[in-house]
């Protein structure tokens, strides 16, 4: 473990130190965030294939006093560098879709294009590459037994993670905090879409028994019709109708009771940053008019540590990059309280 006795928590973040300006390398963290800059199927808003990099920035003015996270920190947080490879060739592919999805979007047939069809070839076999990127490295984090969370980057990033935890822990559920539901099939020909990850994620992980949605309220047909004919595998929950439960005077503690109720033993968080309301974080991809307070959420993740469930991992995704740090800045907030409450999982 790393010398803590001449560590100063309430100095100034050192600009040499590592994620919070934490003294800590790889190999004295208990807890490694990976970073994954990728965006190439974004369908509106760009940006968040830098926004681990923000983050990291912005990570160095967060205090490191949690009341919630008993000085988990302590155990070791560290962030690995990023991968210049995988943001070039997100970079690359990300201008090859934008010229792909304007001609879709005017009702142009890609067959008849062979610039288009070598286009959708390349940026599927790119996708396929990532997942495979992640699924790699979280193994091997895995594998040291290190606790691992990923910080994208678009939801798409996180399959590969999704499938080495699955090889780890055997049956886990997901909680997906989102507006979306990302359940399409091959979104706009994008067999790994930002929106299809937890389609491809109940097709290609046998782990995963259980998905768990909360906060959506931008879906369509399709989705709704997967929804209801799953048998209970996959349970969501409408915004609105979170909503409209608390104005007839349901209690968030009562919802959030019931939430957890629907939760395997073994437990993955995919946070996507648009679940919440967008005054937390304005230029996400996708942004959706409602959502949640981020107390909410912590409060959630707080009761899912007292019901004695597992914690296997966690994502926090589509964070935007604006002209001002504010985005980040939330971020760096929410990543530290994720961290932390990860931690504590682990000692309950």
């Amino acid at each position: 473990m790393a010398d803590l006795s001449l560590f100063d928590p309430n100095a100034v973040g050192n600009p040499n130190n590592n994620l919070f300006g934490l003294p800590f390398s790889e190999d004295d963290a208990r807890l490694v965030i990976l970073p994954v800059p990728w965006e190439v199927t974004v369908s509106y808003g760009a940006g968040t294939s830098r926004a681990a990099e923000h983050v990291f920035k912005c990570s160095k003015q967060v205090d490191l006093f949690d009341t919630d996270g008993h000085f988990g920190w302590r155990q070791g947080f560290y962030m690995r560098d990023i991968d210049r490879k995988i943001l070039m060739k997100s970079d690359y592919l990300r201008k090859e879709a934008e010229l792909y999805i304007d001609y879709i979007s005017r009702g142009e047939s890609v067959e008849k294009n062979k610039f288009m069809c070598k286009s959708l070839k390349e940026i599927n076999e790119g996708s396929a590459m990532m997942n495979q990127w992640v699924y790699e490295h979280s193994k091997a984090l895995l594998a040291k037994d290190k606790l691992v969370g990923l910080l994208g980057g678009d939801h798409s990033t996180v399959l590969g993670f999704m499938m080495a935890l699955g090889e780890k822990h055997g049956p886990f559920g997901v909680l997906q905090i989102d507006s979306h539901c990302d359940l399409r099939k091959g979104y706009e020909h994008f067999t790994y879409s930002h929106a299809s990850v937890m389609y491809n994620a109940l097709q290609e992980i046998p782990a995963l028994q259980k998905l768990v949605q909360i906060g959506i309220r931008d879906f369509c047909e399709e989705e709704w019709e997967l929804i209801t004919n799953s048998n209970g595998r996959v349970v969501t929950y409408l915004d609105k109708q979170l909503k409209e439960r608390q104005y007839e005077g349901e209690t968030w503690k009562q919802i959030t009771d019931e939430i957890v109720s629907q939760l395997p033993e073994k437990v993955y968080l995919s946070f996507d940053i648009d679940g919440l309301d967008r005054k937390s974080s304005p230029n996400t991809g996708t942004p959706v008019i409602g959502g949640f307070e981020t107390e909410q959420v912590f409060y959630i993740l707080k009761k899912i540590n007292q019901s004695g469930r597992k914690l296997i991992g966690f994502d926090l995704v589509e964070i935007g990059v604006g002209q001002t740090d504010w985005d980040s800045n939330v971020g760096a907030h929410i990543l530290w309280r994720l961290c932390n409450l990860f931690i504590q999982n682990q000692s309950n």
